[in-house]
């Protein structure tokens, strides 16, 4: 091994032995609520495929015919060669979906906040951030040069606290909170921080990657749950988890909307959303203004699954979402459980540092609208017989 690179194999090793090292596992199959992982059949509680959309035959029907009519890839960034009509088409679907002035596609959540937070934020100015926002807002606030001030979690009171410390130094601010937050599943109080940000007169910015297809009426999102529209000046989300397909977006005012297309990185640095994808999240769209039977569905399975786990004697947090942590504390214990859940037939994968805090790993089962009630039940028996062998619960 060169020199060069011995400093990064001891990190890896230092990564093993303090149980943090992830073993990434491999699919064989389709999403849904069964997979092939390392060759084996098992229980998905893993994906964010809320609505069971990723193999949809309505999205991949749209897809091969969107490939058939426009081929693959757009072949060049939207700002020179590569905005297709179905970019606008689906531009105009979400921001219709959401009741917002407009929206602009990107190639995934992350790359949206990439691109959106540097395009508002400069070195003179301030970002007041939830303390457990997302990795890809924190990178964005980075890329920005802003301030960044952190508040309490999903804490309004702390958040005007440091608006109120710290406003006054700076040429202009924005709020940034996580809608839903992943790793725990609680959502952020959108209507009192709306109220501090009114009051302030400060942008105000939500990650509701977590939230589409989940809250709000027909799963329009936490903008709907709150009854905020045209209250808040961007959201931004995603189609890799609810919508089942990939693509980010960012939804609002309509002027911002505007500068991104002339000042969003990724817009105008890389390649547009592929055909087959912009396609699939049209389909998509059709299916959730169609009903909001999928949407029904997530949320019976998740009240049953959290219930049940309950009666059980697991811990699962803060979570009022489909998302449902089981606290298990250190890391060693969480991926000792993971694997002895594999073995009996369940895919659900240990969460620790620096995902989540030091002291906090867990197992974050996701629930999805595609389980069945006998799946959420073999999913319980095997929690029941691992947190027992393990001493988790009694």
């Amino acid at each position: 091994m060169s020199k060069k690179t011995e400093w990064i194999q001891q990190e890896i090793n230092n990564l093993q032995t303090a149980g943090l090292y992830n073993r990434i596992r491999t699919i064989g199959s389709p999403q849904g609520a069964w997979l092939t992982v390392d060759g084996k059949q098992v229980l998905n509680f893993c994906s964010n495929n809320y609505l069971g959309l990723a193999n949809h035959p309505q999205l991949t029907a749209a897809a091969k015919k969107a490939i058939d009519g426009f081929g693959i890839g757009p072949a060049a960034v939207r700002s020179i060669a590569g905005t297709m009509t179905l970019h606008l088409e689906l531009e105009r679907r979400l921001a219709a979906f959401k009741g917002v002035e407009a929206a602009i596609t990107f190639q995934s959540g992350f790359t949206a906040n990439l691109a959106t937070i540097p395009a508002l934020v400069g070195k003179e100015d301030v970002i007041f951030s939830d303390r457990l926002n997302h990795a890809s807002i924190i990178d964005g606030c980075r890329l920005s040069g802003g301030k960044i001030i952190p508040y309490e979690h999903c804490d309004a009171a702390s958040l005007e606290a440091q608006i109120k410390e710290n406003l006054a130094q700076f040429r202009r601010a924005i709020i940034i909170t996580d809608g839903v937050f992943s790793m725990d599943g609680d959502v952020a109080p959108l209507d009192k921080i709306y109220a501090v940000a009114q009051r302030y007169d400060i942008l105000l910015m939500v990650d509701d990657a977590h939230g589409e297809g989940v809250l709000g009426k027909g799963g329009r999102g936490i903008v709907d749950h709150f009854g905020l529209h045209g209250k808040v000046d961007v959201e931004v989300g995603t189609m890799s988890k609810a919508f089942g397909v990939m693509g980010g977006v960012v939804a609002g005012n309509a002027v911002i909307v505007e500068w991104l297309r002339q000042r969003g990185r990724p817009f105008l640095f890389s390649s547009a959303v592929t055909v087959p994808d912009a396609a699939a999240c049209i389909a998509a769209l059709d299916i959730l203004e169609g009903s909001t039977e999928l949407v029904d569905k997530l949320w019976d399975n998740a009240k049953y699954f959290k219930a049940e786990m309950k009666k059980l004697g697991f811990d699962t947090g803060l979570s009022t979402t489909p998302i449902t942590p089981v606290m298990l504390g250190e890391a060693p214990l969480a991926q000792q459980f993971s694997r002895e859940l594999f073995e009996a037939g369940v895919f659900a994968m240990a969460l620790g540092y620096p995902t989540v805090p030091q002291g906090k790993a867990r197992i974050r089962v996701m629930i999805s609208a595609a389980h069945s009630k006998d799946d959420l039940n073999k999913g319980l028996g095997a929690f029941m017989n691992v947190g027992k062998n393990l001493g988790v619960i009694g």
